[in-house]
């Protein structure tokens, strides 16, 4: 049956309107017979349309019958509207390629925020906020990084912002070290960023977003060669300095400094960094300063980049529909056969 379909045929809208196929067949069969009464109106043609609509008589020719059927199967078609796949089309989506880099290192634990009316560490602040941002990523691919005194890559590039959030949910501090490498985690989000794949192609710039409470203290890369990198490889960074005016933990209102955290925020360098890639960098000291700085990233001009070809549905119906109407003026025209 495929062999008489064209190659592209993708089927019927409404395939239950076939069903009406055998309907005069059935009418014919089970409702009784019309009585035998005189024309209300006599026309001169009325004996050729008594032929084409199937009634019994002398007039009728036995080929009006098939053209009547042929084109009563041909409205049954056109109404159960059939459908052909058009030529693919890729149209356009607009996405950006994120990269979050967090901060995991010791200082992230000093409870110097306010959330909900209480004390919070900075990374329980920052992850509300993220939580909040993610949502808000539709169409983007997100992938996740945490350093500490190495920097690791918990999500690769991805749509699933579910799995993003649950990676980040999980998320402690100390998980990656309580000193801070900026440079290893700049160029290991530099490596996952220009990795091309089957799947996505490399757009001309990505994202970092990099969210830091301290300076560069530990790992192999320094910052700024490895924002030298980022830039060579098309990849914008906005760096976000996060943190109260005091760190550490407090005992009778002294400040007491941790080994590995508590560091002053090296502005410098990260206003260095943003500069040489074509990012902004960004001071926050509480959630709502944080909150603002990711509304602000989330206004940025998207990437544009080519969605999954799609094949259009082109209706196909104008063509059964108008066999039917030549069948129908054809059976008209045939003559009618003699009486015998």
């Amino acid at each position: 049956m495929n062999a008489w379909l064209p190659p592209d045929f993708a089927g019927f809208a409404w395939p239950w309107l076939l069903l009406a196929l055998p309907l005069p067949w059935l009418l014919r069969r089970l409702l009784p017979p019309a009585r035998s009464t005189a024309a209300a109106l006599q026309v001169p043609y009325g004996s050729r349309l008594d032929a084409i609509v199937g009634r019994t008589g002398p007039a009728r020719s036995a080929g009006v019958g098939v053209l009547a059927w042929l084109a009563w199967a041909l409205l049954c078609v056109a109404a159960a509207r059939p459908q052909q796949l058009g030529p693919p089309m890729a149209p356009p989506q607009a996405g950006r390629d994120l990269l979050l880099a967090v901060d995991l290192s010791g200082s992230m634990s000093d409870e110097d925020m306010a959330l909900g009316g209480r004390r919070v560490d900075r990374l329980t602040a920052a992850k509300a906020v993220l939580a909040d941002f993610l949502d808000r990523r539709e169409g983007d691919r997100v992938g996740l990084i945490v350093f500490g005194q190495k920097a690791y890559a918990l999500t690769p590039m991805t749509r699933d912002l579910d799995s993003v959030r649950q990676q980040l949910d999980a998320s402690v501090v100390g998980l990656a070290g309580r000193e801070t490498a900026i440079g290893d985690a700049i160029g290991l989000a530099v490596k996952r960023l220009a990795a091309p794949s089957a799947q996505q192609p490399v757009p001309r710039e990505h994202v970092l977003i990099l969210l830091t409470d301290g300076v560069n203290t530990a790992g192999v890369l320094d910052p700024l060669k490895a924002a030298e990198l980022a830039r060579d490889n098309h990849v914008r960074i906005h760096t976000i300095a996060f943190g109260g005016s005091g760190g550490g933990l407090s005992v009778f209102g002294l400040p007491i400094r941790l080994p590995g955290g508590g560091e002053d925020i090296d502005e410098a360098t990260l206003g260095r960094i943003a500069q040489l890639t074509g990012g902004k960098q960004f001071r926050a000291r509480d959630t709502e300063q944080l909150a603002g700085i990711y509304a602000e990233i989330d206004r940025l001009e998207p990437v544009r980049q080519a969605g999954r070809p799609l094949r259009p549905r082109i209706e196909r119906y104008p063509w059964p529909l108008a066999a039917a109407l030549a069948l129908g003026l054809l059976a008209f025209a045939v003559p009618r056969r003699g009486r015998a």
